[in-house]
């Protein structure tokens, strides 16, 4: 084991990543997924899943928030 400079101990695994959520449909995904958008919307992180972001894209691209989709 090792320490971290503010105290405690690492034991060398690393955390889970947290399943991705579709901030829209509420569609799961394990692992990575590349044809997921990313956003940030008033300082909160949102996940899109391929099939709300190919229906989105172009208030996605325009920026717009998602309330306004």
């Amino acid at each position: 084991m090792t320490s971290h400079p503010g105290g405690g101990d690492d034991d060398g695994s690393a955390a889970e990543p947290e399943p991705l959520v579709c901030a829209r449909c509420g569609t799961r995904a394990e692992g990575p997924r590349p044809t997921w958008t990313f956003s940030v919307e008033d300082g909160a992180r949102r996940h899109y899943c391929e099939a709300c972001s190919r229906d989105n894209l172009r208030a996605i691209e325009g920026r717009l928030d998602s309330q306004w989709w």
